[in-house]
């Protein structure tokens, strides 16, 4: 298995190059469920959970089809063969629950298994089923799968979400999209990447409104067709990134980042002594001063990301003072902490709240992944850390950061992947 070596202790300075969103290009790639024709989406990240998506549409029937050397450029279309989406591969990635709208909206029926992923804690499906239920759909649970069937078409209704879910609110926007009738969604999620798929269903002819607001309006339509789209840029490696320049007190133009997707990040960064400003490029982070502890809560878009808060811990390991950081969305969402605690740091956990008292360095040593934003937190913490760190088990670092230790590493720090 796979390991990554580090040799801290070098300030970051360059250019790295921010991929296509992973949490963006998955539903996009669901998407393509919905036409016979081909969707080709651009700036496609390199991922192993692209790969699975990849896999699961493929065994559906449809083609997904690199359309240059670099695999940025995807073409998906084609018949849907085959309603099921079976445990071996939902099993690897929860965004593979994003399939169930889709094939039932276009076929009338699906059978999926309940998915797999991170061990972060729970996330019921509860309020995709209920919402697609309200749509007119029979599901049943049986076995560890999703059995769900329509006769006809779905029907539009009006749902409101007891609370926000990035996931449901996708299956269900792209199921109304071939609903009989409007369907209007309340409180439903802001993340951009939700207006980045509504904006590319909207170009294959469905009739959203509200976009980037939590009251979406879908006037359904017969039948989608084809389209070409562009994958937004990944926030949360931007902000990995910019986590990574404010640790090691170096200076970076992350290209193609939006800060205006970033704006809690930002915010607290600059409370913590990081100057973040946006380029023509992109956005540069530098590390002028000593950094400050700053107090941070893991709250739905536009709040500071869940998906940023390991990272920002281990930026917070070294800063000055005491930072509280509480996490509201899952329960297990702390698994690092004894991971960078074995470094050096002193983070205690009392309930959803880590205590970080910073301290002056980090120590480097022999960690362990158990999650994919995890993973990237000990990096951070590694770069920064006196002497040399081996994160192993960086399987999960895969799902969600393409080349990371080539960008990083072209920035002038010591790492570099070990095959296993």
């Amino acid at each position: 298995m796979d390991r990554i070596r580090i040799r801290g202790g070098r300030p970051l300075s360059g250019e790295i190059a921010i991929s296509g969103a992973k949490n963006a290009a998955l539903p996009l790639m669901a998407a393509g469920l919905l036409t016979e024709e081909r969707l080709i989406l651009a700036n496609v990240p390199r991922l192993e959970d692209i790969r699975t998506m990849t896999t699961l549409l493929a065994q559906h029937g449809l083609e997904v089809a690199p359309l240059d050397p670099e695999r940025r450029r995807l073409a998906i279309g084609g018949l849907i063969r085959n309603t099921e989406a079976p445990y071996d591969i939902m099993r690897k990635m929860r965004a593979s629950i994003l399939v169930l709208g889709p094939l039932l909206a276009r076929a009338g029926e699906a059978r999926v298994s309940l998915p797999g992923g991170c061990a972060i804690g729970t996330r019921p499906v509860d309020l995709h089923l209920k919402g697609l239920e309200q749509m007119g759909a029979e599901i049943r649970l049986e076995g560890g799968y999703i059995a769900a069937r329509v006769a006809g078409r779905l029907r539009g209704a009006s749902i409101v979400f007891p609370s926000v879910s990035v996931g449901a609110t996708e299956n269900l926007l792209m199921a109304a999209s071939l609903a009989d009738g409007v369907t209007e969604l309340s409180n439903a999620a802001r993340e951009p990447e939700i207006e980045d798929l509504a904006r590319c269903l909207n170009a294959m002819g469905a009739r959203i409104g509200g976009i980037g607001t939590g009251h979406l309006t879908i006037e359904g339509v017969a039948r989608l067709s084809g389209a070409e789209h562009s994958i937004m840029p990944d926030r949360i490696e931007a902000g990995t990134y910019a986590c990574a320049a404010a640790v090691t007190g170096g200076e970076i133009v992350l290209r193609n980042a939006r800060p205006d997707h970033l704006g809690a990040v930002v915010r607290t960064l600059g409370c913590s002594g990081v100057d973040v400003s946006e380029t023509p490029e992109g956005m540069r982070v530098a590390r002028r001063n000593a950094l400050a502890g700053a107090d941070v809560m893991t709250e739905p878009y536009p709040g500071f990301p869940t998906d940023l808060q390991a990272q920002f811990m281990a930026v917070m390991a070294v800063a000055e003072g005491a930072s509280m950081i509480t996490e509201t969305i899952f329960e297990n969402r702390f698994m690092h902490v004894p991971e960078l605690n074995r470094m050096g740091a002193r983070i205690n956990v009392h309930g959803s709240s880590a205590i970080v008292r910073g301290v002056p360095e980090l120590s480097g040593a022999p960690v362990m992944a158990s999650d994919l934003r995890a993973s990237v937190s000990l990096i951070v913490a590694g770069l920064a850390a006196h002497g040399e760190t081996t994160v192993n088990r960086v399987y999960h670092l895969d799902r969600g950061y393409d080349r990371i230790e080539q960008k990083l590493a072209a920035c002038g720090a010591d790492i570099e992947r070990i095959p296993g």
